[in-house]
């Protein structure tokens, strides 16, 4: 089973086994709006707990990608670089940044659940 949790930098993490794939939430997308251009991690970098992993530029803004766990990249999301606009369409699924073996699974518990994320990006835009 696969557990989800969510960052305070608006991005998701999907935990199976010691891989986690990471991506940005549909709120970080409705707040940066048309996403025109997504760079990752490179595969076998190692990434520190809140360490920028990659960047994703809109139509309004520029913004960097966190991950939420340290670890080391294994696999990357080719098809968000080609078409950045997948991202706006399916960003908690299909859209999925980079997956990394987890270093260190405690640095989940700091992450919030869907409902607590919900309650944090609505009182974060109002």
């Amino acid at each position: 089973m696969s557990e989800v949790k969510y960052s305070k930098e608006h991005e998701w993490i999907r935990l199976e086994g010691d891989i986690a794939t990471i991506g940005i939430t549909q709120h970080a997308t409705e707040l940066l709006g048309d996403i025109v251009f997504a760079e990752l991690p490179e595969k076998g970098s190692k990434l520190e707990k809140d360490g920028t992993a990659g960047v994703v530029e809109s139509t309004k803004a520029a913004s960097d990608v966190y991950t939420p766990v340290g670890g080391e990249v294994v696999e990357t999301n080719p098809s968000i670089v080609d078409n950045p606009s997948i991202i706006n369409q399916d960003p908690e699924n299909i859209a999925w940044f980079f997956k990394l073996r987890i270093k260190d699974k405690s640095e989940m518990d700091s992450l919030m659940s869907k409902d607590e994320y919900d309650k944090f990006a609505k009182e974060t835009t109002t």
